[in-house]
């Protein structure tokens, strides 16, 4: 749902009142522009006249409204709903009523128009209008997707939807969220909090796996009087399979892709004091070079562990709280037999350029070694739980 204001009043205005059959309302009083035909369309004297009803009627129509049209007295022959954004998509079911299967706009005027068959075969069309609530943006919440459309990303990188406003109905919003994968694979949506929620296989994404998303909550109700703003559709790509395991205990770090052992490179990981975390971690942005001040990680400047690199090589974030891996050339001659960094993953500049070029947003890194866990929330996560646990963070559990 688009930034829209009811604009759309002043063109219905305009619109000229070539019928003359007065249309129902669903409350039975008849809309205030309706009119009815004449010429060869009208109806015999001794025809009995339709009565077209609609859900709808007046203003501030809830968005979240499903609009059915219906008649009764003769048969309903064709429904169209527009505005000055377009028409209203809908069908004509078997029992002869016409559901919208679009929701509909905030702060606009819809026309309906519709034709009908009488009991003696004349032809009666009918129009009436409706206006919409209008919305301001705090009461709408959209919807940003990662990952980007036509992105290709690592076997563990998680969907994840965030709302700018907080979702108290997360149900009716999860309901309209979907995630399909070609070829299928099982999977939850686990809430993370009000305004953010992920989705992840049961295990890492099958190499090559084409992903569509579908965040289908335009105009549906969020919740405390929130609405959905927009539908979002993502699709992206599953590259291949890069898992690197790092052992904080041998100094060590095996990259493998696609099953295969590639190299094992010397690395080093957090001194006592800044432990590395153990668990299974996610590469969540890239940089060819990235500033690292101490200050940003809470370690004073002027304290005797205060550090200010302004042009770190080949950095790899893989969670929120400051954890790298990168190239760390003053570290060489302790890789590959101690930890002496400040948490992050250090080795050489060549080794890091290697391992950067092959690397994309999704890859895994799975840590063990030390006795400080990754937690679920710290990146992405996601991996940090069982699924049976992970799925019990759905609403719809």
């Amino acid at each position: 749902m688009s930034v829209r204001r009811g604009l759309a009043a002043l063109s219905v205005a305009a619109v000229a009142t070539v019928f003359l059959t007065a249309c129902n309302s669903s409350v039975g009083a008849p809309s205030s522009d309706s009119t009815s035909t004449t010429g060869s369309d009208a109806q015999s004297p001794t025809s009995s006249p339709v009565t077209v009803s609609a859900n709808v009627s007046g203003s501030a129509v809830a968005v979240d409204k499903v609009v059915r049209v219906s008649a009764q007295g003769g048969t309903l022959d064709k429904v169209s709903v527009t505005s000055d954004t377009g028409r209203l998509a809908g069908d004509l079911s078997a029992n002869g009523v016409w559901v919208a299967k679009d929701r509909l706009e905030p702060g606009t005027t819809y026309v309906v128009k519709s034709v009908a068959t009488t009991q003696d075969g004349a032809t009666q069309r009918d129009r009436s209008r409706f206006s919409t609530q209008d919305l301001t943006l705090e009461q709408q919440t959209y919807a940003s997707v990662a990952p980007l459309n036509g992105e290709t990303v690592g076997v563990g990188m998680p969907v994840i939807v965030t709302f700018d406003v907080p979702i108290t109905d997360r149900a009716a919003i999860e309901k309209r969220m979907s995630v399909v994968s070609t070829p299928a694979q099982k999977g939850s949506w686990h809430w993370m909090s009000g305004q953010e929620v992920h989705w992840r296989p049961k295990s890492y994404w099958k190499a090559g796996t084409d992903v569509v998303v579908d965040i289908d909550i335009n105009s549906v109700a969020a919740g405390a009087g929130i609405y959905g703003q927009e539908s979002r559709k993502v699709s992206f790509h599953v590259g291949s399979a890069n898992v690197y395991k790092v052992n904080a205990q041998t100094h060590q770090m095996r990259v493998f892709s696609n099953g295969a052992l590639l190299r094992t490179l010397p690395i080093t990981t957090g001194k006592p004091g800044f432990t590395t975390r153990s668990g299974v971690k996610v590469i969540i942005e890239k940089f060819d070079s990235k500033r690292m001040n101490s200050e940003t990680v809470g370690i004073a400047r002027n304290s005797s562990e205060g550090y200010d690199l302004d042009n770190v090589k080949w950095a790899m974030r893989v969670t929120y709280s400051g954890e790298f891996i990168h190239g760390a050339p003053w570290s060489v001659g302790s890789q590959g037999y101690a930890n002496v960094s400040h948490g992050c993953t250090g080795m050489s500049d060549a080794n890091a350029r290697w391992l950067f070029s092959m690397s994309k947003r999704g890859d895994v890194v799975e840590y063990t070694g030390t006795d400080r866990p990754m937690t679920l929330t710290n990146g992405y996560g996601d991996w940090n739980a069982s699924y049976s646990s992970y799925a019990a963070g759905s609403a719809l559990r």
